[in-house]
């Protein structure tokens, strides 16, 4: 297993490319389940959860083809063609390790008319369930059975007949898997209180660009007329703005300027707020956003929400800035409930953090000091990440495996600006 041998105090400067984004990624590939045609993906980031999905899809038939991309490059492009299903069955061995399996049960339901489906895994960040996946299905017309640690869906001779579900609570993942089991419906699908985030949008215009007929793409109400097919599509994915956030981050404690190229600021208001908040210039440009950080970071308070509210996925990061503003921060984690296990590895450099409940209190400190840290979860990962590029001496970053699932070729991306960080064995 590798490690990152992290030596801080080097000013990040020069472009940094942005990924496409893995949250979108993860819900586009199964749409080729939707379809006899080939999904051709572009834009995809090189990720092991992509990996993980990818051999998934392989489970059922599908074929996958990655066309020719040079390794040096960032990104890729995929190919997936499902002219047959031979499986409708997920399996725990490829299930366990990433929770975005679960996505592979709307489409299989729409296309097969059943869908067995392993518990999925993932991040050990709080309660995940998926019973607002199976209620929306059950609202469509499909009758679920749990039963040895699996989930089976099945619909009625002739296809989800439709109907409307309104969330109790936003949930991006069970939207997706609802707006995916719906586009083949016999009937109208409708939606309530269903998650707004940019994924969520780039899935309903692959899906539109498929033949789907989806109203109120971008709002909280989504009207689903089914239709009798879908075909082929070619479909770039969008830019990854939770990555984007993390560099900006990690530019913004070294006192940094990058440009973040092929970030859109249109879809991270809620991060380039709290950025702003803190001190950094912001200033969007042709192609993607210019960072620069050069004068004393400020505390702010923020509470993660739903789309357009701030993102859960950057709590982390943004905390392991705070770590470096002059006064107190309080951070509120309203959407996982265990999602402050960075903060024992970020005390470990010198972070002053108290924690109570969802509750976090975060006092800038002058100075932090490299130390052994280890990765707990994905987003946690690339907290002490930028921890480590402010911190004094070295710092050694251990299961990496967390940033492999997000980050593309991450040490290499810093080394474009001036990091120096290095993978290596770890023996």
């Amino acid at each position: 297993m590798d490690k990152l041998v992290i030596c801080g105090g080097n000013r990040l400067e020069g472009t940094i490319p942005i990924s496409g984004a893995k949250n979108a990624a993860l819900t586009l590939i199964p749409c080729a389940l939707l379809t006899e045609e080939p999904v051709t993906l572009r834009n995809l980031p090189r990720l092991a959860d992509i990996d993980g999905f990818q051999h998934l899809m392989n489970q059922f038939g599908v074929t996958t083809v990655i066309q020719g991309t040079r390794p040096q490059d960032f990104g890729r492009v995929m190919s997936l063609e499902a002219p047959r299903i031979t499986s409708s069955v997920a399996p725990y061995d490829l299930v366990r390790k990433m929770r975005a399996s679960i996505l592979v049960l709307g489409p299989m339901l729409a296309r097969m008319g059943e869908a067995t489906v392993s518990m999925p895994g993932g991040c050990a960040i709080g309660n995940r369930p998926i019973d607002l996946h199976l209620k929306a299905l059950e609202a469509f017309g499909a009758r679920i059975e749990l039963a040895q640690g699996y989930v089976k869906a099945m619909a009625p001779d002739g296809g989800l007949p439709g109907g409307d579900f309104d969330f109790p609570v936003v949930s991006v993942g069970a939207t997706e898997n609802a707006v995916m089991a719906a586009v083949l419906a016999s009937g109208t699908c409708r939606l309530f209180n269903a998650a707004r985030e940019p994924e969520i949008v780039d899935l309903c215009n692959l899906l539109s660009a498929m033949g789907a007929e989806i109203e109120g793409i971008g709002t909280s109400d989504l009207t689903i007329h089914g239709v009798r097919r879908l075909h082929g599509a070619t479909y770039r994915v969008m830019a990854d703005r939770i990555e984007a956030g993390s560099y900006a981050c990690a530019a913004a404690i070294t006192g940094g300027e990058v440009f973040l190229d092929g970030a859109r600021a249109d879809e991270m208001h809620a991060t380039l707020t709290a950025l702003r908040l803190i001190g950094v210039e912001i200033e969007e440009r042709r192609g993607g956003i210019a960072v620069h950080a050069d004068g004393p970071l400020k505390a702010t308070d923020l509470t993660t929400a739903p789309y357009p509210g701030f993102a859960t996925d950057m709590q982390a990061q943004m905390m392991a800035l705070l770590c470096r503003a002059e006064g107190t921060s309080v951070l509120k984690e309203t959407i996982f409930e265990n999602r402050y296990m960075h903060v024992p590895e970020l005390r470990r450099m010198g972070a002053d953090i108290a924690t109570e409940g969802r509750t976090a209190i975060v006092k800038g400190v002058a100075r932090m000091t490299g130390a052994e840290v280890m990765a707990t979860d994905l987003r946690a990962s690339f907290s002490l990440v930028i921890a480590g590029l402010a911190a004094e001496g070295e710092t050694v970053v251990r299961r990496l495996y967390h940033l492999d699932r997000g980050y593309e070729r991450l040490e290499e991306k810093l080394q474009l600006v001036g990091a120096d960080i290095e993978r290596v064995a770890d023996d």
